[in-house]
């Protein structure tokens, strides 16, 4: 069975692993208009504050089209490693480790993989993609709050991601990813809420690792 069977079949799993299921464009060719150049600024400087991440830690909400919400703690750190750790009553790990992006569920005994550059975490896993070349302002009406919203419109399949950035002083340059919101081809929509950005933080590479539980029915600590 797929994993999108699988979900569709499993509403509170698919609530979960919603993070990795809209794609982004896996060819980045500037698809996008041109924007005007206070425009690009903002873009230019949301892809500044994303590379200027060394590592961070933050706690996560996510939500998806029905309402229902599951809690963790992400980790990034630079060289497209990224952790979602739903805790211990969700046995779900979704996890990259700089190369390929993984959704681990320990319940199913399954993983599915997915090339980084066809990640739906793309724009946040390789920091060397360039936002401003495939992705748009959205006006928000408080500037205080950058919107960007990335897709590419010649491969609707992909769906879209919307990022939102709250410009804050003590975040890596100036702007704090604080939401994202991503919609998949079938319009099913998963939001994620950051708080409790904690920047500069000491991660080991290990923490970018599992278990295979093809391999064993544990799950590790």
């Amino acid at each position: 069975m797929s994993i999108f069977a699988f979900l569709s079949k499993h509403p509170l799993r698919a609530a979960l692993a919603g993070v990795v299921l809209c794609a982004l464009p896996a060819s980045l060719a500037p698809t996008a208009p041109a924007v005007a150049q206070s425009e690009a600024g903002d873009l230019n400087r949301a892809v500044s504050a994303l590379r200027q991440i060394s590592t961070l830690k933050a706690d996560f909400s996510q939500t998806d089209r029905l309402g229902q919400t599951a809690n963790g703690v992400l980790t990034l750190k630079r060289g497209g490693k990224i952790r979602f750790d739903y805790g211990e009553d969700q046995d779900l790990l979704v996890v990259s480790n700089g190369r390929s992006l993984y959704l681990v569920d320990y319940e199913v005994n399954q993983v599915q993989r997915w090339p980084i550059r066809n990640s739906p975490l793309g724009a946040l896993l390789d920091p060397e993609r360039d936002i401003s070349r495939y992705g748009k302002l959205v006006q928000t009406g408080n500037p205080d709050v950058v919107s960007i919203e990335v897709r590419d419109p010649k491969r609707p399949e992909f769906g879209m991601i919307t990022m939102i950035f709250v410009r804050d002083v003590t975040a890596p340059g100036g702007l704090e990813l604080n939401t994202w919101v991503a919609l998949d081809a079938q319009n099913n929509r998963t939001t994620v809420r950051l708080r409790n950005h904690r920047y500069g933080v000491t991660v080991a590479d290990s923490e970018f690792r599992f278990r295979d539980p093809r391999q064993s029915s544990r799950r590790p600590r």
